[in-house]
């Protein structure tokens, strides 16, 4: 016979174990609770020799016309090709366009901010800005703090690797801009989709494995009709930017995927758009590590919000989770 007294043990064990996960894991995915440091709130600006802060997406209207947020952890050796391409395809646009890139360095050891620097010393503060952060957060994370600080009327994000061809900016943009018309909250995506026979051919088993196994999650959080959700090329307009972006608690990888879900509830127009890819030495993803970490996010938003412990922005008239 089983003892009364060792069954509620165990459950008061199960219980507890269980409250510290839920702690550990909002406590992980909460920004509210890892608040920026002052060098997280202002940019070098050789002209003046001194800081200057950031403005506010939040606050402040859009003083240019595109804002490219670029994610770098320990990119110094890869930055280079990321900056040259996106800065090639933005110098040669007529006036009076006018652009940004903010370089969010997500807590390097390396010289991945003093690289971002001598293009500022360059291009000048006005056309690029360093946000360099004390410590790593997540590519989410540096992704949410640099739209946060964002003067544009439209908003990228894209890798620092330069797999995405930048010259297909331009494909974004005209997507968005259809989409805008009927709706000021629009977003644009990247994606990859139409090469995924060939890239499935060449993977090993394990790792199709794991992307139809992360598909299916994808898939069960409710995100249906996307094709490639983690393509790392997506475009906002500043309205939709200033209300997904302060609602978002993933910092790490699986950010993409509570960004288009936040989206899909609130019934935001989302264009998927087919974009020029390759593979880039250097990546420090580890597809097996990676995959449980991504796993486990995609759990955590599903529950989170199914049972109200994060909260879709209640300005907007989202759909019921369900």
């Amino acid at each position: 016979m089983i003892d009364l007294g060792t069954v509620m043990a165990v459950l008061a064990v199960l219980a507890l174990v269980a409250l510290i996960v839920l702690i550990a894991a909002l406590w992980y995915t909460s920004p509210v609770l890892h608040p920026r440091s002052g060098t997280e709130l202002s940019f070098v600006n050789p002209a003046s020799g001194g800081r200057q802060d950031f403005p506010s997406l939040l606050r402040d209207p859009a003083t240019v016309d595109l804002s490219l947020i670029v994610p770098a952890y320990n990119e110094e050796k890869r930055i280079d090709l990321m900056l040259e391409d996106a800065l090639g395809v933005l110098e040669k646009r007529p006036a009076p366009f006018k652009y940004e890139v903010i370089l969010v360095d997500d807590g390097s050891k390396d010289g991945t901010t003093a690289k971002g620097l001598d293009y500022v010393r360059k291009y000048g503060s006005d056309k690029i800005r360093v946000l360099t952060f004390t410590r790593n957060r997540g590519k989410g994370g540096a992704i949410r703090m640099g739209m946060l600080s964002a003067r544009g009327k439209y908003l990228l994000f894209a890798d620092a690797d330069g797999a995405t061809s930048f010259k297909d900016v331009v494909r974004l943009e005209d997507a968005l801009k259809q989409h805008e018309a009927k709706n000021e909250h629009a977003m644009a995506i990247g994606s990859r989709a139409h090469m995924q026979d060939d890239a499935v051919a060449n993977r090993t088993l394990l790792r199709n494995i794991l992307m139809y196994g992360f598909h299916i999650l994808v898939f069960l959080v409710g995100i249906r009709g996307i094709r490639d959700t983690q393509c790392g090329f997506k475009m906002f307009t500043r309205p939709a930017a200033r209300v997904l972006f302060p609602a978002m608690h993933v910092e790490r990888w699986c950010f993409d995927i509570e960004l288009l879900f936040l989206a899909l509830r609130l019934g935001y127009p989302v264009a998927e758009t087919a974009v020029n890819w390759q593979e880039i030495d250097g990546s420090k993803l580890d597809p097996i590590w990676s995959s449980v970490q991504m796993f486990k996010d995609i759990l955590l938003i599903r529950l989170y919000y199914l049972f109200g412990i994060w909260q879709l922005p209640r300005s907007m008239d989202a759909k019921k989770v369900k």
